[in-house]
């Protein structure tokens, strides 16, 4: 009889490893993906098709500009960037749940020891059976025990919720990955944004030497006789406009600057040493490779998101399936029971108890079946999202790359633009001076270029910002970003399972 239930221990033990309720996770196809992004990079302009092409995505891209202050602010931001750290922490956090529900699928052992001492009173209960005459009723008792259980999981809910935390351990990593991407993108963008300001600094302090400059040819014409108030009027007001210009611009800069000084957890203005020096416009891409719509899956932290989210909440299918099922815990107890501290360790103060405990569901109210309707729904509204996620991916991907490509042109125009404008200035400026045309004319041309050349430097900052805008919709730039912080984090959680294997 020993034997036989030995042997169907045994068995059991082989069925739990092999049974598992719901259905095994696998990503879903989409079949209706774009077969390449050549529709939005036609604009029917050659000059323009050699910037956009199929190549890999640049994880780098930053790099690109061979700007050493950017490429050291973006080193900074993935080691100080609070969003980041904390990003990285909700993936330790998925890990110690993990660990919680991984727990209940081993083995767990307890040992428990104790010392009692017992005074019975004559008037208790105990006492009703009339103890012999001159029965010592003051007793100790020595006990020690160990007991092990074992949730044999048979039908595998518990290995399906592991399944579960896993994927909920991966989904915290796609969204540190997408705080870092978003991060390293806000941070570009603001160092663009800062650059094409300070490049209107300049340019406005090189439009206050000409008008100055003009101010006083006119000055010195009006001595001579011939200027006239009106033209003094003009000439003095186009002083005082571009002057004007420059608080504005300054205010700006000081706010960008304290902008990626809280990127970098600094107070206000500790970066002003470094970014106060200004400096020329980042060059525009020369070109940018934008891979195919197949392959976004694996870069787009989002998609990876909700494709973790939708596992985990299969898996979830799976443990409430399993829950209909019977539950087998293996417990067992090993310890010695003595009256005395001499006999403690005496072959007779053993015993022991070994055995299964089946739980069977009869009768839940309908918990049960509540319960997994209610994960196959929220499994079919993530089934949703999900394909949402891919579908938006694509869009903003298109969306970026068309943006890009008619900033590119539009910018293009606006160059020659200022080109003709300050012929046209300098022209004006001559006849002028040779008394040909009133300073009326120079003022108007000078006001067209340097209006023209606000839009060339904005125009500048946009397109760049759409290659900003189009790395970030391609999901480039983290691989390189968390390399570093991802390092770290196995490296604490290495550290932190040998000092538990220590304990």
């Amino acid at each position: 009889m020993r034997q036989r239930s030995f042997w169907l221990l045994i068995g059991l033990l082989g069925l739990g490893g092999c049974i598992r309720t719901g259905a095994d996770y696998k990503t879903p196809k989409e079949t209706d993906q774009p077969s390449g992004w050549e529709k939005a990079a036609d604009v029917h302009e050659a000059r323009t098709r050699g910037f956009i092409h199929a190549g890999d995505v640049d994880t780098t891209w930053w790099q690109q500009w061979h700007d050493p202050v950017l490429n050291k602010l973006v080193e900074r931001l993935s080691r100080d960037n609070l969003d980041i750290r904390q990003a990285a922490t909700r993936v330790l956090q998925a890990r110690g749940e993990l660990k919680v529900v991984a727990s209940e699928g081993v083995p767990s052992l307890n040992w428990a020891g104790s010392y009692t001492w017992t005074q019975q009173s004559t008037h208790g209960f105990l006492t009703l059976a009339q103890p012999a005459p001159g029965a010592n009723l003051q007793y100790q008792q020595y006990a020690n025990v160990g007991s092990a259980s074992w949730d044999m999981d048979l039908f595998g809910r518990i290995r399906r919720l592991v399944e579960a935390g896993k994927a909920r351990v991966v989904e915290q990593q796609a969204y540190a990955r997408g705080v870092a991407l978003g991060r390293l993108a806000d941070l570009v963008e603001a160092y663009l944004r800062l650059r094409a300001v300070q490049a209107q600094i300049h340019l406005t302090e090189q439009h206050q030497a000409l008008v100055r400059h003009d101010l006083a040819l006119v000055l010195a014409r009006q001595t001579e006789g011939a200027a006239n108030d009106l033209e003094v009027a003009q000439a003095r007001g186009q002083v005082e406009q571009t002057d004007s210009a420059l608080p504005p611009l300054r205010e700006m800069q000081a706010a960008l600057i304290n902008t990626i000084g809280v990127m970098l957890a600094l107070p206000p203005r500790a970066l002003e040493g470094e970014l106060l020096p200004i400096r020329p416009q980042l060059d525009l891409p020369v070109s940018v490779g934008v891979g195919v719509p197949s392959s976004l899956a694996q870069r787009r932290p989002d998609i990876m998101m909700a494709d973790a989210r939708l596992h985990a909440a299969t898996a979830e299918v799976g443990a409430a399936k399993a829950a209909f099922y019977p539950d087998i815990n293996l417990a067992g107890n090993l310890g010695t029971q003595s009256l005395s501290a001499g006999d403690f360790f005496m072959p007779g103060a053993k015993y022991f108890t070994l055995g299964p405990t089946v739980n069977v569901p009869i009768f839940e109210g309908g918990r049960l079946r509540g319960t997994l309707a209610l994960r196959k729904a929220e499994q079919q509204e993530i089934a949703l999202a999900y394909r949402q996620t891919v579908l938006e991916a694509w869009r903003d991907v298109d969306d970026a790359i068309t943006r890009m490509a008619q900033l590119q042109l539009r910018y293009q125009h606006i160059m020659e633009l200022v080109r003709q404008n300050r012929k046209a200035y300098e022209a004006a400026r001559l006849q002028y001076r040779d008394g040909a045309v009133p300073f009326l004319e120079v003022d108007r041309a000078e006001s067209m270029l340097l209006s023209s050349q606000v839009v060339e430097a904005e125009l500048h900052m946009q397109t760049a910002l759409a290659a900003v805008g189009l790395y970030r919709a391609l999901g480039g730039g983290w691989q390189t970003m968390m390399a570093t912080t991802e390092q770290r984090m196995i490296g604490n959680h290495a550290h932190e399972s040998q000092i538990e294997h220590q304990e």
